[in-house]
């Protein structure tokens, strides 16, 4: 290495799985680093890059930050697939086939991403924690790896100890997907889960991420899920979007396997923290524009906002994967309707499933929310949610999603969809008691009921809830905090990684 390279600053690969939600958390934790003055690559997949390009200003990220950069490579699907429903698993199961040969190219090929006078060879690589097979790239070619796991560690906790569920005679849940009317035995999902520590006051069968709704414990994906996860052990450190206030006990039991734990998160409360401090020094009034999505964003729904009463309306979002049927929208629909509530609706052009003629928002729905709803197919959530109209959010229990209503001070209608919502949905409601959880149903009396309890019965019960842990969340990214202080202590590691290095050679 030369003298001009030695110079640089570390320099972080950050890789995570081609997913809205995945991503999204991933661009603020390279804005993190940035701003703590390392080297930034980000890996992509073509399809995701392509849709942050024409939705998301990432020429942002480019102008504020010389050192950032990315990188694409394929995730082996056509361009027509939906990527969204259960197809998603699509994606992990192409990158487990094709992943690891393309990613050994890609470091072969470009000297580990080294760049002349402009970026050195990787100090290390932060990777999504389902993508096993460049951890082992990794080790072939000497470079450290850490993961960062997306999901909570409510989630993460649950899928580690997989083994021990099985063990136990806890699972299988009889029955795919989570349509749970289907399952002969419907009160086997209401018994209580013993064998994952630290949660058994609460948590049920029902309650599981849903990946543990399968047949056969051999099922494909459900085996994936439960391998990945136990290979956590393996990186040099695992880094969570949680806070200590939040997750507390939990992250206790993961630090019992995984003791170089940093939890860092709110992520995107947290960079919004650490870009007002850095205005403040140097008297600037910019601020991060930039954003991970992949939809185009309608902002007249922000204008619509302006003209409603104070914490008078629900927000609906369901996320980037959530696919439900037209029986399903009407009976959300009604629901809604018959509360008597404001609504603010998002609702993605490619969520209905069923025959083309149905797939379309139907006629019925949109004259329905005329006179105290709105309709978008994509929104800015963050400033949505920070919007002093708005009062609860009916959501799919995405984590990005669930820290976001947090942050915002906004109580919670769960109906969860897949992978970790389930078990988030759970912690909502029973452990954080900032919401209701409405899985495994959908039916208008209850979409009406619950609206109501949230909006009218109990409001003022979840709106004290609520802002105390808003404030919670302010503390663990503000100077000093927790989440603030494991940030600095994951920078410094980085840094000795790079020490250790340069030692070496």
């Amino acid at each position: 290495m030369d003298n001009q390279s030695a110079s640089l600053p570390p320099h972080v690969l950050i890789f995570p799985l081609p997913m809205q939600g995945h991503v999204n958390s991933m661009i603020k934790l390279a804005e993190l680093l940035c701003l703590s003055g390392l080297h930034v690559t980000m890996l992509v997949s073509d399809h995701n890059y392509d849709r942050l390009q024409r939705h998301a200003n990432i020429q942002s990220l480019f102008d504020r930050y010389p050192g950032f950069g990315f990188k694409t490579i394929t995730d082996g699907l056509p361009d027509d697939h939906p990527r969204s429903g259960k197809k998603t698993m699509d994606i992990v199961l192409s990158l487990k086939v094709i992943g690891k040969s393309l990613f050994r190219d890609l470091m072969v090929s470009t000297d580990r991403l080294g760049s002349a006078g402009h970026r050195k060879p990787l100090t290390c690589v932060i990777m999504d924690g389902v993508l096993s097979f460049a951890a082992e790239v990794c080790d072939e070619m000497g470079i450290p790896f850490i993961y960062f796991r997306t999901v909570g560690a409510c989630s993460f906790w649950a899928n580690f100890c997989i083994p021990k569920v099985i063990e136990a005679g806890e699972v299988p849940l009889k029955g795919k997907g989570i349509d749970v009317q289907t399952y002969k035995r419907r009160e086997e999902m209401e018994l209580p889960v013993k064998s994952v520590p630290g949660m058994e006051g609460f948590l049920r069968r029902r309650d599981l991420p849903a990946f543990y709704r399968v047949d056969e414990v051999d099922d494909p994906g459900f085996q994936t899920i439960s391998t990945e996860t136990r290979r956590s052990t393996r990186a040099r450190a695992l880094i969570l979007n949680s806070f200590e206030d939040l997750e507390g006990p939990i992250l206790n039991e993961i630090r019992n396997h995984c003791p170089n734990l940093y939890s860092i998160g709110p992520l995107h409360a947290h960079l919004q923290s650490r870009l007002a401090s850095e205005n403040s020094r140097s008297s600037s009034s910019s601020s991060s524009n930039s954003s991970g999505s992949f939809w185009e964003e309608d902002r007249s729904c922000m204008t619509w906002l302006d003209s409603q009463p104070s914490k008078s309306v629900i927000y609906v979002s369901f996320g980037s994967v959530t696919i439900m049927t037209r029986e399903e929208l009407l009976e959300f629909w009604y629901g809604l309707v018959n509360s008597g509530q404001r609504f603010l609706w998002v609702m993605r052009p490619d969520s209905i499933t069923g025959k083309d003629g149905e797939r379309q928002i139907p006629m019925e729905l949109e004259e329905g929310t005329r006179e105290r709803g709105y309709m978008v197919g994509w929104a800015p959530q963050l400033e949505v949610l920070g919007h002093p109209a708005v009062f609860g959010f009916l959501t799919h229990s995405g984590w990005n999603s669930t820290l976001e209503g947090i942050v915002a001070g906004k109580p919670m209608i769960c109906w969860p969809y897949f992978a970790d919502q389930t078990i988030n949905s759970r912690f909502v409601s029973e452990v954080w008691k900032v919401g209701l959880d409405m899985k495994d149903t959908c039916e208008r009396v209850i979409v009406e009921k619950m609206v109501k309890d949230m909006m009218e019965v109990r409001k003022d019960e979840f709106d004290q809830r609520s802002d105390q842990m808003a404030k919670l969340a302010e503390r663990a990214v503000s100077e000093g905090g927790t989440s603030y202080n494991n940030l600095n202590r994951l920078i410094d590691f980085i840094k000795s990684m790079e020490c250790v290095r340069l030692s070496v050679k």
